[in-house]
């Protein structure tokens, strides 16, 4: 094939109602001729085909991406199909030649990149590098408190060793905003080592928002010994039988984790850049990944909460700190819709019983929704007060508020007020009272049409002599 320019011209042509091509300008008839067809018969170029189909299916003008075979090359095209006149008109740009693909074993470095491979455990955290997400039977199988490390320092996890030159890779690729691979860490209290792997997130500014990351242990699992019982699965919440919500998770975690990783990946341009309207569509799929895994999510815990026998720890815990630490957990997501967090203060305290796992559970859930249904420019507050025997946390937003004849059924079980409106699956809200009040606690709201909401989470003071610092 001979050299081409690094910008050509756009070629055109056009299609029937059968996908045959009718014409075409003599580079994209070319292209068409070695990949074995001609005019007057089905376009030939199958990653072509497939979008004009799409396009004719939907009615609807698409721009696609794409590589195609070219005899001992490939080449980058970009390629718009727009339903016209009853059939497709095409325009074929880009024109742009690369390198052959080649099979798996000859590409360096692909065994290492975790998003083609299956790290034993994923991470993510924010642009402090406090930890936002782990895989939720991590902590079960390698020996620490996935809930309690939530909002907390990377660093309070893992031990992170320098390489051979001194250097902490994870710390190189802050720097640089950067993609990192073999940053070697010890999971704190276990003596297990691990190896980190990790691409940047990027936000909707173009600043650094924290690491998608993997971790892939480095010493194997201690076997059981000889004449001792093989330890049954771990139920991920409190021991419970498996069901079919757990089958579930098991099923579909893994898959839509790699899924996620992936597109933000594409979506971050760890690998060079991308058109704007591709680098949009991959950040869709994550989105609609996220909240497929939140609903998965749902799903599991709604069967643990629902049984008769189900009772949260009566732990000692600083409402605030909780507080706070959701907040923390959702600031790259109210960055990303232009709303501020307001917090409680350091010096503040609330000294409650309940346990943290879900106290934090219920947090996030009320300060999420507060930023999605805030505007851009709005605010959230979160606010502590003590009411008789109980300590409460209350989340107000700027959102467009909730009629009175709706404020029951939020709290319903898949319970939407606008079914037609970009949410969640309907369970939140449901899943927070019902922990609410297994911790001796209630949730509330106020709130009328055009004023926001406020949600009053309440649990029992504990007295210890300690006071609200408001």
């Amino acid at each position: 094939m001979n050299v081409m320019d690094p910008v050509l011209p756009v070629a055109i042509g056009r299609l029937d109602n059968r996908g045959r091509l009718l014409d075409a300008e003599a580079r994209l008839a070319e292209l068409n001729e070695r990949a074995g067809g001609r005019i007057g018969t089905p376009i030939a170029v199958p990653p072509i085909a497939t979008i004009a189909r799409l396009a004719q299916r939907l009615g609807i003008a698409i721009s696609r991406s794409v590589i195609v075979a070219d005899g001992e090359d490939d080449l980058d095209l970009w390629v718009r199909a727009e339903p016209e006149d009853g059939g497709i008109r095409l325009e074929i740009s880009g024109w742009r030649a690369r390198p052959a693909w080649h099979p798996p074993a000859a590409e360096p470095g692909r065994d290492s990149d975790f998003f083609r491979s299956a790290a034993d455990w994923l991470w993510e955290t924010d642009a402090a590098l406090r930890i936002t997400f782990l895989s939720v039977d991590a902590g079960s199988r390698y020996g620490f408190d996935s809930s309690a490390l939530l909002g907390q320092p990377l660093t309070r996890l893992l031990s992170l060793a320098q390489d051979e030159e001194g250097n902490l890779p994870i710390l190189t690729a802050v720097a640089a905003q950067a993609r990192f691979d073999g940053q070697k860490a010890e999971i704190r209290g276990t003596g297990r080592s691990v190896r980190l792997e990790a691409t940047p997130r990027i936000d909707a500014a173009g600043r650094f928002a924290g690491f998608v990351g993997g971790a892939y242990m480095l010493d194997p699992a201690p076997e059981p010994e000889a004449d001792a019982p093989l330890p049954a699965p771990a139920a991920p919440f409190g021991g419970f039988p498996d069901s079919f919500s757990q089958r579930l998770d098991r099923a579909l975690r893994a898959p839509l984790g790699k899924i996620i990783a992936n597109a933000d990946s594409i979506s971050a341009q760890t690998d060079g850049p991308l058109r704007p309207d591709y680098a949009e569509y991959a950040n869709d799929i994550a989105s609609a990944g996220r909240h497929l895994l939140g609903l998965v999510d749902d799903l599991v815990d709604l069967q643990a909460i629902e049984r008769p026998d189900f009772a949260p720890a009566a732990e000692a815990i600083d409402l605030a700190d909780v507080a706070r630490r959701a907040a923390g957990l959702l600031a790259v997501r109210a960055a990303q819709s232009d709303v501020r967090i307001d917090k409680p203060g350091l010096d503040e305290r609330l000294p409650v019983t309940g346990e943290f796992r879900r106290t934090l559970q219920v947090l996030v859930n009320l300060i999420g929704n507060a930023v999605r249904y805030s505007p851009a420019g709005g605010m959230v507050w979160i606010r502590l007060e003590r009411d008789g025997a109980m300590g409460c946390v209350i989340v107000a937003d700027q959102g467009k508020g909730i009629a009175i004849e709706d404020q029951q059924r939020i709290f319903d079980k898949f319970g939407r007020v606008d079914p037609a409106e970009q949410g969640g699956s309907g369970l939140g809200l449901y899943i927070a009272r019902l922990l609410a009040r297994a911790m001796g606690g209630e949730l509330q709201v106020d709130s009328a049409p055009g004023m926001g909401a406020r949600f009053v989470f309440k649990l029992p003071l504990r007295d210890d002599g300690a006071r609200t610092q408001a």
